[in-house]
């Protein structure tokens, strides 16, 4: 299996590349009124609207400065469009052996999200799903 290997709210972590539709740079972001602070608001990418989900605001509780907000992945998650703010992101490789489980201690703020560990150049990284940031909370779609 391969991974997409990034930095998500200060984690490296490893996504499947089977999630991923594309990392892009983030242009300009509309805020919607009501939404979660996780939800940094809408922006478009071809012709189509994404919902941009902040994962520091998610894992820590608070927002990414709006200057530092330049990637995000995009993911079409239970048929509507996402990009899921990342730190940053350093390669993509194929892992043998697939995931191993988690182990040792885990920070609590990403006990809802770590599906098992990866090995990857630079250690063992969280394996995420693109799919938990987005149904871990309840909260009404923005797009």
């Amino acid at each position: 299996m391969s991974y997409l290997f990034a930095t998500l709210a200060g984690t490296r972590v490893a996504i499947a590349t089977d999630e991923i539709e594309a990392v892009v740079k983030l242009t300009e972001i509309a805020p919607v009124p009501g939404m979660p602070s996780h939800v940094a608001g809408l922006s478009a990418l071809r012709s189509r609207v994404l919902t941009i989900i902040d994962i520091a605001a998610l894992i820590h509780g608070h927002a990414t400065p709006t200057d530092q907000r330049r990637l995000a992945i995009i993911a079409n998650i239970s048929g509507h469009s996402y990009g899921l703010m990342v730190d940053g992101v350093s390669d993509i490789n194929a892992v043998d052996g697939g995931p191993q489980p988690l182990r040792g201690q885990i920070a609590p703020e990403w006990r809802p999200y770590a599906r098992g560990l990866v090995d990857g150049d630079a250690g063992a990284c969280l394996l995420v799903t693109l799919s938990s940031f987005v149904e871990a909370g309840v909260w009404p779609q923005a797009a």
